[in-house]
């Protein structure tokens, strides 16, 4: 029996690209410097080679056209998948994301849909500079109509890219920069989705929950090693998807163990973590045996890299918030 073949975050990314470009016909990828170069991370590297440019198209240095042209495109039945080079630049493409994107299925009470991926890098920890390094998840997820998906692995990033694709509307599907190239796992490439709107368990535990999602997992997970050298059972959660969130499966936890630590390398004000903290108190609250912790960057913007370990919450800073929520009384 032949080993399988382990592939990193980035490489799982290519491949679920490649994959859906062979089923789909309608699937075309569109963005800066994605075709010859195969975009700035090589994510989309073989693409142009093997589905022509008609399919994979190189566009200017400009997010509000390219973002404009994925809607028209994802109205009229195709599935764009366009990439922001990094999450910095987005903010040029919201007014299509926000205005037309995200509202197109009720505007036209379900006469269309828009059918469209925006992919982009996301997050501290590559020592760039500040419009590099940003992790703004919660701006979206506070947009109604679209979907925000944070994969943690090249896994979850394959099956849920997948997903994203076949998705009737609007999908932002940031991949976390820090975790491009770390921990190549096995991977087969069968073309299995995996569920959105879902979270995933990572690690059972009794003690304390810890909540996570994007980078800051492999953080989380780290933590919850050291607190098991201390006798310490960390159930540890991937929400992967922020925005609907999958509040059962938290919610679930929450009640079993009693506490609560949420890890995101966002700013702390107004982030997804606020929101998560928010729906678990008034769902579980005669549970919690401690006030839930959060643990995130400050709210500034992201630094440059001699100050970056410093911004992004580090394994220390969740056991501190661990200790204080154990040892509440």
């Amino acid at each position: 029996m032949s080993e399988v073949k382990k592939y990193a975050l980035l490489d799982a990314v290519n491949l679920a690209l490649h994959r859906a470009m062979s089923e789909d016909a309608n699937v075309v990828v569109l963005g800066e410097d994605v075709g010859v170069n195969g975009g700035v991370f090589r994510a989309t590297a073989g693409l142009r080679d093997t589905f022509g440019f008609k399919r994979v198209i190189d566009t200017p240095l400009a997010e509000t056209m390219i973002t404009g042209l994925s809607v028209g495109m994802a109205a009229q039945g195709l599935k764009p998948v366009m990439e922001i080079q990094f999450l910095g630049f987005v903010f040029a493409a919201m007014e299509h994301l926000v205005t037309h994107a995200a509202r197109l299925r009720n505007r036209t009470r379900g006469r269309l849909s828009c059918p469209l991926v925006l992919r982009s890098p996301m997050g501290a920890g590559i020592r760039a500079p500040e419009h590099h390094s940003e992790s703004t998840e919660a701006l979206f997820a506070h947009v109604p109509g679209l979907r925000v998906v944070i994969p943690s692995s090249p896994a979850r990033a394959y099956g849920l890219l997948l997903a994203a694709i076949d998705d009737p509307d609007p999908v932002i599907f940031l991949e976390p920069t820090r975790l491009y190239r770390m921990n190549p796992q096995p991977l087969v490439d069968d073309g299995k989705r995996l569920p959105l709107d879902s979270c995933f368990t990572l690690r059972e535990g009794s003690d304390i929950t810890l909540i996570s999602w994007g980078a800051s997992v492999h953080e989380t997970l780290q933590a919850a090693d050291r607190l098991a050298e201390q006798g310490v059972s960390a159930e540890v959660i991937d929400v992967a998807c922020v925005k609907p969130l999958d509040l059962d499966t938290l919610e679930a936890s929450v009640r079993k163990t009693g506490r609560c630590v949420i890890v995101h390398e966002a700013p702390k004000s107004c982030g997804v973590g606020a929101e998560i903290a928010a729906s678990l108190y008034e769902r579980a609250l005669l549970d919690l045996q401690a006030p839930i912790q959060r643990v995130a960057a400050p709210d500034i913007p992201p630094p440059l890299y001699r100050l970056e370990q410093l911004y992004i919450p580090g394994v220390e800073d969740i056991l501190a918030a661990c200790d204080s929520t154990l040892n509440y009384a």
